[in-house]
């Protein structure tokens, strides 16, 4: 077959206005050569004998530029973990440019999670991890990689729990020095590109020892039996491409993104600038030796009857909350009380103020999991917890929306940070959300930093998201209210189902 035509020309469809702030951020400048906010960055390292440096990315468009700077720099490695790899926008540029740093020697291995992946996306990485220099792997291949709707069915009768055992992680990691974790994944809405939905995040870049740390766990999950060889798990298609599909492949993707760029005339000239704001960016890095990574094992509770098993991630979150002695401040996308997480009650108990912002029903991307917060709303209200569920038409929503190039109509904006700040103090910028499926069926990462200045810093957002012009407050309003019929009708199917172990 001729694998060049199978997928790559329907992303020449694309609306181009949409590719100008994409291919800003992700497309390579056409002659490689290190920059010295790169260089910069080593020596800022050597400088801090044995301290990380950290900065809290809130903006989509920061985030696409740094990922871009990482890539862009790369000598000897790349190393990803992620939940989703969509090959939409901001996929596909994003594969454009890593499979640039593939041809110019840099070793790029990501593992991905099965359960999402589209039949089509999986061809386009099969073909990458047959170059010689980037490798891809399939975490808990039960549901959708070289798996047949027969098998499928069976893995779900035989194997209940393995077949909902997912890697959530998200990690990006650049020559074991400089890495990222947090809330977004490879896809359009999670860097405020899509014209239909888009996701409040957040991401945490560190340098030096703690992305030593990052790198180690990579290693575990690449190592891991749960981690399997795309190839391997595709071998019909594997034996049908031959070195000419895959070069043709390849130079589509090229080709297409430089007929894209050559249609943004400024698109060069803001490229040209990425050192310069790099450099200001690392500039503002909080340097310290009191920041650590925590990380789920891949085969977390993988032999375990039933739903439960506990954590890691889950244990450290818990211990990080029992350290409060006078205020917690949460942000999780899906909230769901159960096991240690009942720790939060003692803690109001003990006179600790616990700020809640959280999804409503109209903003939420997971009606199951809102059900779920939903049964325990009231209770957590009568408890003393002050809650504010997020408002999906913000106030702050043209600072959300800068890469959208004018939508026909303004898109819904949906909560997706994992933060914890205790006593304004100790921060955590994570994976982990506070729900069953966190605690006992997704693998999970994060990073825990002391420091008032960052810890302060994300907190003074996170309540800025909390104000009544952004998000509502379920003691005088009914946010459900505020959602559409057909919203509220799933709500009221899913909150009658027994499933609050799986949200």
């Amino acid at each position: 077959m001729s694998f060049s035509a199978a997928h790559p020309s329907s992303f020449l469809k694309l609306v181009i206005p949409l590719f100008l702030s994409c291919s800003i951020f992700f497309y390579p400048s056409s002659g490689w050569s290190k920059n010295q906010s790169f260089i910069s960055l080593r020596d800022r390292i050597a400088a801090h004998q044995g301290a990380s440096g950290a900065y809290v990315l809130e903006k989509g468009d920061e985030a696409l530029l740094v990922r871009s700077w990482m890539v862009n720099n790369a000598e000897k490695s790349i190393d990803i973990l992620t939940f989703i790899w969509s090959l939409d926008n901001i996929g596909m540029i994003a594969t454009d440019s890593l499979l640039r740093a593939a041809e110019r020697g840099v070793q790029v291995r990501a593992v991905v999670d099965d359960m999402v992946l589209k039949k089509e996306d999986v061809e386009i990485l099969l073909a990458l991890s047959l170059h010689p220099n980037f490798e891809i792997r399939i975490y808990n291949p039960v549901q959708t990689v070289g798996v047949s709707m027969a098998e499928m069915v069976v893995n779900v009768l035989t194997d209940f729990r393995r077949f909902n055992q997912r890697l959530h992680n998200k990690t990006f990691l650049v020559d074991s020095l400089i890495g990222l974790t947090g809330g977004r994944n490879v896809a359009n809405e999670y860097f405020d590109h899509d014209q239909e939905y888009n996701f409040l995040d957040r991401d945490i870049m560190v340098a030096g020892p703690v992305a030593g740390s990052m790198q180690d766990n990579f290693e575990i999950y690449w190592r891991s039996e749960l981690s399997r060889p795309i190839e391997e798990l595709l071998p019909a298609r594997r034996s049908a491409l031959d070195q000419d599909d895959l070069q043709a492949l390849y130079e589509e993707v090229h080709e297409c993104a430089e007929r894209l760029l050559a249609q943004i005339p400024l698109a060069q000239s803001i490229l040209e600038e990425q050192d310069e704001k790099i450099s200001r960016l690392l500039k503002q890095m909080v340097w310290t030796e009191d920041i650590w990574f925590v990380s789920d094992l891949p085969v977390k509770n993988i032999d375990k009857q039933g739903l439960g098993g506990g954590s890691i991630m889950a244990d450290a979150v818990a211990e990080a909350i029992a350290e409060a002695r006078e205020e917690i401040v949460l942000q999780m996308p899906y909230l769901i009380f159960e096991g240690e997480a009942y720790g939060l009650f003692e803690k109001l108990r003990q006179g600790i103020e616990v700020r809640i912002s959280t999804n409503s029903l109209a903003s939420t991307d997971n009606i199951a999991a809102f059900s779920g917060y939903w049964r325990q709303r009231q209770e957590l209200l009568d408890a003393g917890f002050l809650i504010r569920e997020f408002n999906p038409q913000p106030a702050i929503e043209p600072n959300l929306a800068q890469g959208l190039q004018e939508p026909e109509k303004s898109p819904i904006f949906v909560l997706h940070a994992k933060s914890l700040i205790i006593d304004g103090e100790l921060l955590y910028i994570g994976t982990f959300n506070i729900d069953p499926r966190s605690a006992h069926l997704n693998t999970e990462e994060g990073i825990f930093v002391r420091n008032r200045q960052l810890a302060q810093l994300v907190e003074k957002q996170i309540v800025r998201e909390m104000m009544p012009w952004n998000s509502w407050d379920p003691r005088v309003t009914n946010p459900n209210a505020k959602a559409s019929w057909g919203r509220r009708f799933k709500l009221n199917f899913y909150r009658i189902l027994p499933i609050v172990p799986l949200l």
